[in-house]
């Protein structure tokens, strides 16, 4: 039993007032937390997602400012003087004339080919009716024939490039790395340019076309470039948390030009971006604002599609920065604040239990009083409570109810213990009195039954055995007069003597049934096996008839005193029973063992089995009750009561055990001796 001040008492207690102070705490701070991380997490995404944006801008700055320069290059050339006086001194021989002015402005300027062409040979290059899907570069050239300088980028076949310079050609060939998430491409190797192409009329002194100045700067590793964009959009110490960024140009879904490392020192060019991306970028043509797998890492990435001078959508421009750091300093983040919140927890945990000590200790003391009267220190009370407020009063109020209590207990304890011996004499008496009725009830309701019935089977019987008397002397002299005449009719006769036998075993079984006493047999040793045996004999001629095949088992070789032919009767009746719940075959087992209670001999346990569809619990309830059938053929519901009634009658029990189709199994538990 727990003492008055147990240290689980004292924990509830202290527990409650904790919970009621930290409940609010643990669920506010739970939920601020949660929307927290929520929008925080929100926020970071979009603080990310206009970074990269705004890269990207930078980059496309860039990049526009690069295509710009190769522009100006070329126009500024177009109309120099040096052209110029270069041109007139060709005498109808231009473009030889000015290879040399062209070698060493292409250095100058940085250019990867500058190339000059008459008009004749300029509008070989654009030819009329050319389709939007001719791959030679002819919008920019166009544009200068028609008097305009213009800059687009475009792709140049192998042969183009090859055709300007072998140099070009090598350098644009890229083989392409098995990526996965790629789309698919059988493609070895991207032998395509991706160019900064550049165009701009020549004109003479008159003003008149003389021809068209091209140039242009080869994207293909252009190492320089694509690092120079990198450190323009993310110098040193742009990026926070260890963070790095990368540039990437692409021809097509194929990384012609990147920082990103593939392994090692080893640059990413020939590996190709996701399928994702590809469909979202240059299959619908927008702009990719997301993170995204780039290698062997998580990027959080900016993806536009490169347009060549037809609006053709013909390569992308990709910066992006690894997300792990951010997603580290997000996780860092978070871990702060449940750190936070836990030490916010345990602080409040220990102000409530600090504040909370005015209030549970009255309470634990007004705990222990309760506990005290209740092992039965009744003088137990709470005592002066040094609080003053609405506890202190309530502990006073505690002591003047258990003073009060405790005389009314004492008074009621002297009635109460007056009226408890009256009580107990009367209910003595009334317990005997209504054992009594009860006994005589029981008795009463037995004899009127047995009455009822001995007297309706005593009338019945000389009312049935008068008529059977005189069919089966009818039967007799019928048989004996006809004699061989009586052949045709042999098996009505059999069959009217079978009845009239079955109606004589009828009236046996109620007057067994109504007057037991009147049919005990007489008591001889009995051999279980053989009367087994004997049983089997006589029902022989039903196994045949139902396919039914016998397995015994006998494990016991003790004898039982008892009526043989009863206990045969016993056993027949459940064989009968077994072999009718089997119309289709079966198996019939019989098995014989010791019957010991605390490792004593008391007698034997007789079982019979069948392999029947088996016996429904509402069946088995009422089974032993007289004159229940179960709708079985012919039977008359008094086999079981019998066979039941001459088990008991020498002190042993008849059990029924059943599961639907798996049959049903018949215990007969007789002793050695019978009682009484």
């Amino acid at each position: 039993m727990t003492s008055p001040e147990s240290p689980s008492s004292q924990r509830s207690i202290r527990t409650r007032l904790l919970l009621l102070a930290l409940i609010p705490l643990g669920v506010v701070l739970p939920l601020t937390m949660a929307a927290l991380a929520y929008w925080g997490g929100n926020y970071l995404d979009r603080l990310l997602a206009t970074k990269i944006q705004s890269d990207l801008a930078v980059a496309h700055g860039y990049f526009e400012r690069v295509s710009d320069g190769v522009g100006r290059s070329v126009a500024s050339l177009a109309a120099s003087e040096r052209l110029a006086s270069t041109l007139r001194k060709a005498h109808g021989r231009p473009e030889q004339a000015v290879a040399d002015l062209l070698d060493s402005t292409q250095l100058e300027h940085k250019l990867d080919f500058l190339q000059f062409f008459d008009v004749d040979r300029a509008r070989k290059e654009v030819p009329v009716g050319q389709g939007a899907d001719d791959p030679r570069p002819w919008s920019v050239i166009a544009a200068a024939l028609a008097g305009t300088a213009t800059t687009e980028t475009e792709v140049f076949s192998a042969p183009q490039l090859f055709t300007i310079s072998p140099e070009l050609a090598t350098r644009a060939r890229t083989p392409i790395v098995d990526t996965p998430n790629a789309r698919p491409d059988r493609r070895e190797a991207e032998v395509r340019g991706l160019v900064i192409h550049s165009a701009a009329p020549v004109r003479d002194g008159a003003g008149k076309l003389i021809g068209v100045l091209t140039g242009g700067v080869l994207l293909n590793k252009n190492l320089d470039f694509i690092d120079t964009l990198n450190a323009i959009v993310y110098p040193a110490g742009a990026l926070p948390f260890g963070s790095a960024g990368t540039a990437t140009l692409f021809l097509g879904d194929v990384r012609v030009a990147t920082n990103v490392r593939l392994f090692g020192d080893t640059r990413a060019i020939g590996t190709r971006v996701s399928q994702a991306v590809y469909d979202t970028v240059l299959g619908a043509g927008q702009t990719w604002l997301d993170r995204a797998f780039v290698v062997s890492d998580w990027y959080v990435s900016a993806y536009e599609p490169l347009l060549n001078g037809r609006r053709q959508r013909i390569g992308m421009l990709y910066v992006g920065f690894l997300e792990g750091p951010f997603s580290e300093a997000r996780r860092q983040a978070f871990a702060a604040v449940i750190a936070l919140f836990g030490l916010a927890m345990v602080i409040a945990g220990v102000f409530a239990v600090l504040w909370a000590r005015r209030v549970f200790k009255p309470i634990e003391r007004m705990h222990a009083t309760m506990h005290a009267i209740e092992n039965g220190h009744v003088e137990a009370r709470v005592g002066t409570v040094t609080s003053q407020d609405e506890l202190g009063i309530v502990a006073a109020h505690f002591d003047r109810m258990l003073d009060r209590l405790q005389a009314q207990a004492t008074s009621l304890k002297r009635w109460g213990e007056s009226l408890d011996a009256k009580v107990a004499e009367r209910t003595a008496a009334l317990e005997q009195a209504v054992t009594d009725l009860k006994a005589a009830q029981s008795q009463l309701v037995m004899n009127e039954k047995l009455a009822a019935i001995g007297q309706l089977t005593a009338g019945i019987a000389h009312e049935i055995n008068n008529p059977i008397a005189v069919i089966q002397g009818n039967l007799d002299v019928l048989r004996d007069l006809l004699g061989p005449q009586a052949e045709p009719v042999a098996p009505e006769i059999k069959l009217i003597h079978e009845q009239v036998q079955r109606i004589r075993l009828i009236v046996a079984k109620l007057l067994q049934f109504a007057r037991p006493q009147d049919y005990v047999g007489y008591l001889e040793p009995t051999n279980p096996a053989q009367l087994i045996q004997d049983s089997l004999l006589l029902v022989r001629h039903l196994l045949k008839t139902g396919n039914i095949a016998i397995e015994q088992q006998i494990d016991s070789a003790r004898q039982i005193i008892c009526n043989k032919n009863e206990l045969q009767q016993v056993v027949i009746n459940l064989l009968v029973n077994a072999i009718q719940a089997m119309p289709d075959g079966g198996v019939l087992k019989i098995a014989v063992d010791d019957w010991d209670e605390a490792d004593m001999p008391v007698g034997i346990q007789l079982y019979v089995e069948d392999s029947g569809p088996g016996i429904s619990q509402a069946d088995l309830e009422h089974l032993f009750e007289p004159f229940f059938t179960a709708k079985k053929p012919g039977g008359n519901g008094l086999g079981l009561w019998v066979s039941k009634n001459l088990v008991e009658r020498y002190g042993g029990h008849l059990t029924a055990t059943s599961a639907p189709a798996a049959g049903a199994r018949f215990t007969v538990w007789l002793r050695c001796e019978p009682l009484g």
